[in-house]
Parts: structure tokens; C-alpha cells; sequence
């Protein structure tokens, strides 16, 4: 171990060898060694307490993974690796937890139970999915119809992965199911019951927002200043990237890599959807999952839409 201190002669450099006693030193003279040892004992004590102390490095965590069938990421800056990897699993895990209350590919999930029960009988559901069903029922009303979760009476019926879409008399057969006054909600049993019996909800217009929006929460309670979520086409920032704007891309319908714009934001909701997520073509025809309520089949007006605000269920 070696340090340097100043004195009246100069800069001296003091070692101590575990191996050799002071007397063997001949070459240092001893008033030099009394006068220095005892004028550099501050700097000493100063050295190995900065030794002792632990130095931070704050860095970036990020994470992707594959659920609520799309690819979902979690980014955030934090100063403890340990803690930022317990953050890390809290929130895939809020992902998971949200999706298994939610996802209509879950035969086991509530909304599932939902939509096969409440044709018949009201269906007591959490506070959470009664929240989410109300929230969406508002949005509902807001758009005249424009965003409505009973599309999916027919949106049950397409199969974007294997091709296969309704034909007209099936649309038509199931067309009068799509309407959100249908669905009714009984606030003290927090239940919910329709009044068709064709009805069926779906939430994947409003629940990926609501994922990241839930998420963000968890990290910011826990301390966390500057992070990213996101699900598929919905992103929740909370803060800057340290001190610098992040940096969301717009993409191309007709480009898979290439952008349309790039934005600048902070401590906002975007959300993105097009026709190139989800789709087939049969005939020349592009046949995608953003379904018109009003017809049944794929929205033809818009290739692409965003949305930028405070709240990812809200943009979503």
C-alpha cells in the first residue's frame, strides 16, 4: 500500500512493507519519518475511509419479454443492482397479473368467465376489471360508439394468424351484438351482466395501455425517477432519459423499418396502432384487427393512428 504527502522537502511517497521492520529504511532520514508519519496521519485516516465507502454507480435496467401476445419492456434507471432486479420481477409480474385477470385467450381468466356467464347471470368480477369494464363503457360514450369492447360478438371471428375471416351473413348474424349498452354493470354486487345473449367483450383496446400505466405506478412508488414500459404499441415514460428527452419512432405502415416521424417526449402516454399489426391479405384485400364497430369488418379509413397524453389507458 502506497499514498503521496506533501511536506516542507517536497512531495515524499511513505510505504509500509509488511515484510520489513522501520529500522531496516536507513535511507529515510528518522526526524523526517517522526515529522512526516505524524503530519500525514490525517491524510491517512481520509484515504481509508474513502476506501471503506461504497461507490454508486447508477446505470440503466431494462427488460423484454414476450406476453399478452406481444412483446412488452421494462426500462428503468436505478443506483442498486440488487433492488433493481426485485423491481424488475414486481413488474413482469404486475404484467402477468393483469393479463391473467383480462385476457380473453384465457379460458381460466375472469373476463372469460364473463363472457360465457353473463348472458345468463350478473358475474361478480374484481374491482379492477369492474373499473376497467366502467372506464371503457365511458369511452364508449365519449366516442358515440367509435370505441366499443362488445366488437368482439364478431371479432371472435376472424383468426388473423391462420386467415381466416367471417363471411357476410355470419358479420351480419352478430352485427346487432356489438353495442356497449348491452353491457350492464351492478355496482354494489360489482358484477356484470349482459343483456344479449350474443354479446362478448373484449378488453385489448384499453388493457395494454392500462398494463404499462399500472406498471409505471409500481416503479414510481418505489423510488424510481426516470423509466419506460411498454406493451405492443403503447408506451408510459415516466420522467426524461436523464436529462435528455426519450426518443419514441413512428413507424411506416408500408416499411416495417422504416419511421414516419420521431418524437421527443417526457413524462407522457403514446399509443400506436395500424394495419400492419395484425393482418392477412386474401384477394388484394388487407384484412386487420382494428374492427369498425359499426360494421364488423376491418377499418379501412386510417393506415395508422397515435395518441399522445397523460394517461396510457386513455391513449390506449
Amino acid at each position: 500500500m502506497s499514498f503521496r504527502c506533501s511536506s516542507r522537502s517536497g512531495s515524499r511517497e511513505l510505504r509500509w512493507h509488511r515484510y520489513l521492520p522501520v529500522r531496516y529504511h536507513r535511507a529515510m532520514p528518522i526526524l523526517w519519518f517522526r515529522r512526516e508519519f505524524f503530519s500525514c496521519r490525517a491524510q491517512v485516516f481520509l484515504l481509508l475511509l474513502v476506501g471503506l465507502t461504497p461507490v454508486v454507480h447508477a446505470e440503466w435496467f431494462g427488460e423484454t419479454q414476450a406476453k399478452m401476445g406481444t412483446r412488452v419492456e421494462v426500462q428503468f434507471w436505478h443506483a442498486d443492482a440488487d433492488q433493481a432486479a426485485s423491481l424488475m420481477k414486481a413488474a413482469m409480474a404486475e404484467i402477468d397479473r393483469i393479463e391473467q385477470e383480462m385476457s380473453t385467450f384465457r379460458e381460466s381468466s375472469p373476463i372469460s368467465a364473463v363472457n360465457r356467464e353473463a348472458a345468463v347471470r350478473p358475474v361478480p368480477v374484481s374491482t379492477e376489471l369492474f373499473g376497467l369494464v366502467e372506464r371503457a363503457l365511458e369511452l364508449s360514450e365519449l366516442t358515440n360508439g367509435a370505441f366499443d369492447i362488445t366488437f368482439d360478438s364478431v371479432g371472435q371471428l376472424y383468426d388473423f394468424r391462420s386467415g381466416r375471416r367471417p363471411d357476410g351473413e355470419e358479420i351480419a348474424a352478430r352485427l346487432g351484438s356489438i353495442d356497449y349498452h348491452q353491457v350492464h354493470l351492478l355496482a354494489k354486487q360489482h358484477a356484470v351482466r349482459f343483456l344479449h345473449p350474443g354479446v362478448r367483450i373484449n378488453l385489448g383496446g384499453i388493457a395494454k395501455g392500462y398494463t404499462v400505466e399500472s406498471v409505471i405506478g409500481l416503479l414510481r412508488k418505489a423510488g424510481v425517477k426516470h423509466a419506460l414500459a411498454t406493451a405492443g404499441g403503447d408506451t408510459r415514460l415516466l420522467g426524461d432519459r436523464r436529462g435528455r428527452p426519450w426518443t419514441v419512432g413512428i413507424r411506416n405502415p408500408d416499411d416495417k423499418r422504416g419511421l414516419v416521424t420521431r418524437l421527443a417526449l417526457a413524462d407522457e402516454a403514446i399509443s400506436t396502432s395500424g394495419d400492419y399489426e395484425r393482418f392477412f391479405i386474401e384477394d388484394g384485400v388487407r384484412y386487420h384487427h382494428i374492427l369498425d364497430p359499426a360494421t364488423g369488418h376491418s377499418a379501412g379509413a386510417l393506415r395508422s393512428a397515435t395518441v399522445i397524453g397523460p394517461d396510457a389507458t386513455m391513449t390506449d
